[in-house]
């Protein structure tokens, strides 16, 4: 039983052990009811924070239970750019990025039993923190503080408003109001450092400076930890659609645009929609379509072999277009992310066309899924999907900063529908989008007769961006490739500095978009 806000309690702050880390996430459970759940630490990731740094974890304990707990890591940060979000400063909570040359001592979590709020507790981990941070004889402490009371300003005020009405003491935020006890200053407030709904995305970036740092005698052996996934570099396929007499035919098409992204050092590799309908060109021209698409879905383990070689090969991570696929007698348009360590994982098509209807019975899929690469959050949406502007924001919302697109239209209007919302994709939402799709023709393949297909990377409209909105296209029906490199830190500083920021702009109060079926957050490795 808690005890009343005006009494001490009896806590006893020491470090972590393995056995106590079940009682920990329980109390982060607790802790954080309404947090999202990817935002989480488990069990793993918290044996993995220990192995890394054993040193700078602690927990409080009152009458042998968890009522409290800090989790830290040393680190050297880039002074040039401060928008870190917990995933990139953190090693997506594994602490793979803790340095123990680094200058900064930063504070990944703290969190008290709501029980016992109120009561020293988070003041107590705090003082074993600063101990820490002197005897180590770090520079600073750093951390991104939620503002969970900002939910309820959120109509009224902006971020920087509220949090400064908590520092005037106007108004009490249980997490600020904590930070600022403790001896933080907030040198700034950003969007996207976590998932967090109650702060509204938001998070403080704060500062605690060590009065007793000796630079002299810390020799900083390496440089600054820049984030890993700062830029990528990506390839878009302008896919030639032309008569095949073998599988190995294909095979070598795919090759060739596999050593050009490869010659250029990309990082990934875009191939078009339903390329493979290359294939129908080998079948009986009197052939029915529902049945030469049947055909071609009997492909799919010589695909995904395909692809799986080639991305190992060369160190791609190939979005390998779409292809129809069998799955339990049910016809889907589904595309495949294949990653160099031969992992494949799938986006079914969502929202289905007519023609796809008609001639090949397709059927939508019913999983909205962000791929979290090493590199990067992507998304894909398949040709008709990114039609579809809720898509991409719940997407984005999830955290992607590319959105791949691969794409199959017969004539330039249709082009212009998808090229004219992935460039609305990319201005509402803040990310790029990448497009590829197929040219040429299938004389004799009824339902794939024309292609016509411009590649692109379609960018935000705005400062660090060009004036157009597009970083690079390809002359329309060549085969070709468009190959751009993507500053993910543009983006992040967009969505602070810019003209303007559809992000954090939204009318809560007048309109929501929500997923009634949870989007799914896939892990990639």
């Amino acid at each position: 039983m808690a005890k009343a806000p005006d009494q001490k309690l009896a806590v006893k702050v020491r470090r972590w052990k393995k056995s106590d880390i079940p009682a920990i996430v329980e109390c982060q459970k607790a802790a954080y009811p309404h947090i999202a759940k990817e935002s989480i630490c488990d069990e793993r990731k918290m044996e993995m924070q220990l192995e890394a740094f054993s040193e700078g974890q602690f927990l409080a304990e009152y009458e042998g239970q968890v009522i409290g707990y800090c989790t830290s890591l040393i680190v050297l940060l880039d002074e040039d750019s401060p928008w870190y979000s917990y995933n990139e400063i953190t090693g997506v909570g594994t602490f793979s990025t803790h340095d123990p040359s680094g200058d900064t001592l930063y504070g990944s979590d703290i969190a008290v039993h709501p029980k016992y709020r109120g009561q020293g507790v988070a003041a107590k981990l705090y003082v074993r923190r600063k101990a820490l941070m002197k005897r180590l004889n770090l520079r600073r402490m750093v951390g991104g503080g939620r503002i969970p009371g900002y939910s309820q300003y959120s109509k009224k005020m902006t971020p920087e408003k509220y949090i400064e009405k908590v520092k005037q003491g106007e108004l009490k935020d249980m997490a600020l109001s904590a930070h600022l006890k403790a001896g933080y200053e907030v040198l700034g407030v950003h969007y996207a450092y976590l998932t967090d709904g109650e702060s509204m995305n938001y998070a403080t970036f704060l500062q605690l400076e060590n009065p007793s740092f000796d630079p002299a005698k810390r020799m900083i052996a390496g440089a600054p930890i820049r984030r890993p996934n700062r830029k990528v570099r990506v390839c878009a396929a302008q896919y030639q659609l032309r008569p095949v007499t073998s599988w190995n035919d294909l095979e070598r098409q795919v090759e060739f645009f596999a050593q050009t992204a490869n010659e250029y050092h990309c990082h990934f590799l875009l191939f078009p929609e339903l390329f493979t309908a290359q294939l129908f060109s080998m079948l009986p021209p009197d052939m029915e379509s529902l049945e030469a698409v049947r055909e071609v879905a009997g492909y799919h383990e010589r695909y995904l072999e395909l692809f799986k070689k080639t991305a190992a090969d060369y160190g791609l991570f190939i979005i390998g277009g779409s292809t129809p696929v069998d799955i339990e007698g049910e016809l889907r348009n589904t595309a495949h992310l294949i990653t160099p360590s031969g992992n494949v994982y799938t986006q079914d098509k969502l929202h289905i066309t007519s023609v796809e209807r008609h001639y090949y019975d397709v059927q939508p899929g019913d999983k909205l899924k962000v791929f979290d690469t090493p590199l990067c959050r992507i998304g894909i949406l398949i040709c008709y999907d990114v039609e579809f502007p809720e898509l991409a924001r719940l997407l984005t919302v999830k955290g992607i900063d590319v959105l791949f697109v691969p794409f199959a239209t017969d004539e330039r209007k249709s082009y212009h529908r998808v090229r004219h919302c992935a460039q609305a994709r990319a201005v509402e939402n803040i990310i790029y989008v990448v497009l590829a799709g197929c040219v040429g023709n299938l004389p004799q393949v009824r339902s794939f007769l024309v292609n016509y297909g411009q590649a692109a990377v379609c960018t935000p409209c705005d400062v660090a961006f060009p004036m157009d909105g597009i970083m690079a296209e390809a002359e329309p029906n060549f085969e070709t490739v468009v190959i751009s490199e993507l500053d993910l830190n543009d983006l992040a500083v967009q969505r602070d500095l810019g003209s303007v920021k559809p992000l954090q702009d939204r009318r809560s109060d007048l309109y929501e978009v929500n997923a009634l079926t949870p989007v799914e957050v896939v892990y990639v490795e």
